[in-house]
């Protein structure tokens, strides 16, 4: 079974959460995860996949300009149906993680996604929208992005038994 991390990066940030995700997914029996940034997307791999996570860094509370110009085209990549998850990084607390995440998962179920992210079925750490990270404190949020990724893999494989 195939998975997708899309995601965009200036700093560097999103793509080293981006990379933990797609680690804890390949450590899934059965999954294949590959990361992607915005500018070097693998349609057909997506289009392939059945579990799509996008991440963004979150400027003025919400999504950078690039992701939500990829939010608009989502549905070119044939995600109807498939198991959608998001995440996001910021330089503070509060910075609007939770609101760039609830945008991501806003276009995935206007694309027909169905979005994941255990909230609290799945114990402690509760993940309700998905992880965020904040930039200079990265390794903090390692394990929590790690058991993110472990969880949708595994959502995935029992979804689409792939």
């Amino acid at each position: 079974m195939k998975a997708s991390i899309v995601y965009h990066s200036v700093s560097g940030n999103t793509r080293k959460m981006a990379q933990v995700i797609a680690q804890a997914m390949e450590a899934v029996e059965g999954v294949e995860a590959r990361a992607f940034s915005l500018e070097e997307v693998d349609e057909a791999w997506v289009k392939e996949s059945a579990c799509v996570i996008v991440g963004s860094p979150t400027y003025y509370a919400s999504v950078s300009g690039e992701t939500k110009l990829f939010l608009e085209k989502l549905g070119k990549y044939g995600v109807a149906g498939k198991l959608g998850g998001a995440f996001a990084t910021a330089n503070y607390i509060h910075g609007g993680g939770e609101l760039a995440m609830q945008t991501i998962l806003d276009h995935m179920l206007v694309c027909g996604m169905l979005v994941y992210s255990a909230g609290g079925s799945q114990g402690n750490p509760v993940i309700h929208l998905g992880p965020e990270a904040i930039g200079g404190h990265l390794e903090d949020a390692e394990e929590t992005f790690t058991l993110y990724g472990r969880r949708m893999a595994q959502k995935a494989k029992e979804l689409f038994k792939k």
